[in-house]
């Protein structure tokens, strides 16, 4: 492979995706709906806003008492919460519309054979097409950002530093969750023979992957661990509180415990290999921090110097807790493009 064919390729691939007016289309659409839901979202983020300067009126006027918590300002990457929904519906049929035809289509015009018996060789094509199909991506991710900061400074609301390091991330795990549909996409394209069968058998995955599992996930739970623990029976008396009991409830609450533990580590199982489940938990751990402390609880880094309450974790605790699911979307897009690439490279080409 030289790098003189493969950026070629892609050149070639990037500019068609730019000017096909299949992709335009979506783009388009996907563009407006992310403005939209930008535009809720900071209606939800200045109703919060408004809430936190009401209790810290409340808080000023309480003369000499000390308040046992301090509320929390809202971030503004609440306002991304909203666009992450779209995103994952939008944006993977976007990145299924840009893969589904990149093999077959060359397959169909019998335009593959002339383009091989060009000085290029078979890995500078896929590595091409992958390549610029991912800089399409890219370009649309990117400029879905760039409108919505637009939006962000229109309304006066100017990120900080960490609020945009975050915006960063989320913007490079969307395309990350936008590769692993566009790897099934190529994937598709390549194994089957003609644009329409890959294309049905993209939105199939898409449709297992992104829904399917996801129920079953919990369905599958609740049958291995059957009906959750029953609770001692005993008349509880405070004149006549015995040992039994106490340890009867300790045991109880050890089952209780265990129960719930296998039902998360089974669901975990079954989202883990859903790109839509990992995109949710990260971009919602990262848009809404909040729910990191209602999922994994208060670490001794969450509190406040005004008596315990709870501040929102940084972004590198975050991530420290969602490496796998980022990986999990990594191996996606790794595992679907090699199998894209053994395919075309051992594909009979007359």
């Amino acid at each position: 492979m030289e790098a003189k064919g493969l950026f070629n390729v892609a050149r070639k691939e990037f500019i068609g995706h730019l000017t096909s007016k299949k992709f335009i289309v979506i783009l388009g659409l996907f563009l407006i709906i992310s403005a939209l839901a930008m535009h809720q979202g900071m209606d939800y983020y200045n109703n919060r806003l408004e809430n936190y300067k009401e209790q810290l009126s409340q808080i000023k006027d309480m003369e000499g008492m000390e308040p046992g918590y301090m509320p929390e300002k809202p971030t503004i990457m609440l306002v991304f919460m909203f666009m992450s929904s779209y995103i994952m519906m939008l944006g993977a049929i976007l990145a299924i519309a840009m893969g589904f035809d990149l093999v077959s289509k060359e397959k169909e015009t019998k335009s593959l054979k002339s383009l091989l018996s060009c000085p290029v060789f078979r890995d500078e094509i896929i590595n091409g097409k992958a390549l610029g199909g991912t800089l399409a991506l890219v370009f649309a991710m990117g400029t879905a950002l760039l409108i919505s900061l637009a939006m962000l400074l229109i309304f006066s609301i100017v990120p900080s530093m960490n609020e945009l390091a975050a915006i960063l991330v989320f913007g490079i795990v969307s395309i990350v969750f936008l590769l692993a549909y566009f790897s099934i996409a190529l994937m598709m394209s390549t194994v089957s023979g003609d644009s329409g069968s890959a294309l049905i058998y993209t939105l199939v995955i898409f449709f297992i992957l992104g829904s399917l599992l996801p129920l079953v996930g919990p369905t599958v739970a609740d049958m291995v661990t059957g009906e959750p623990p029953e609770p001692p029976a005993f008349e509880f008396d405070i004149r006549d509180e015995t040992k039994e009991s106490e340890e009867e409830m300790q045991q109880y609450q050890e089952e209780v415990r265990v129960y719930w533990e296998k039902q998360r580590r089974i669901t975990d199982a079954f989202n883990i290999i859903s790109p839509n489940m990992n995109y949710m938990t990260i971009s919602l751990l990262i848009s809404n921090p909040q729910i990191y402390l209602a999922v994994y609880g208060q670490s001794s880094s969450s509190m406040t110097s005004t008596g315990g309450s709870k501040e929102a974790p940084g972004l590198r605790e975050v991530l420290g807790k969602v490496w796998k699911n980022i990986l999990a979307l990594i191996i996606f897009s790794v595992v679907f493009f090699a199998i894209a690439y053994v395919k075309f490279m051992r594909m009979d080409i007359r």
